[in-house]
């Protein structure tokens, strides 16, 4: 029983901060969580890191928050996150940074994603 209400209180603080993909771009270098449906996916095996991009709430040229996952932690997910996530409502928690005018969190592993 602790344990259930452990992990329900780690829920709760994990998401107790949720903004909107638009407000993310206010909240450079904070942890926060951004939630918004998942517009488009794309894995670039060519480009350095070979970074996975979801792009939520808005697709290019109007993109306002993406989640990026390197090739190096593609690992930590349960298939390919282009697949898993695409056209779902999700929600990323992590430290908001700026990347090209597009606010982003980098990811590393599937329990940031809910």
């Amino acid at each position: 029983m602790k344990k259930f209400i452990s992990l329900a209180l780690l829920s709760c603080a994990l998401f107790a901060d949720q903004i909107t993909t638009n407000e993310a771009k206010n909240y450079i270098g904070e942890e926060k969580t951004v939630c918004g449906k998942v517009v488009s996916t794309y894995y670039s095996r060519s480009t350095y890191g070979s970074p996975t991009f979801l792009t939520l709430d808005k697709t290019n040229p109007n993109e306002v928050f993406k989640a990026v996952i390197f090739a190096d932690n593609r690992g930590n997910f349960n298939g390919a996150p282009e697949y898993i996530y695409r056209d779902k409502d999700i929600c990323v928690t992590g430290m908001i940074e700026i990347f090209e005018d597009i606010a982003q969190i980098v990811v590393s592993s599937d329990f940031q994603i809910k």
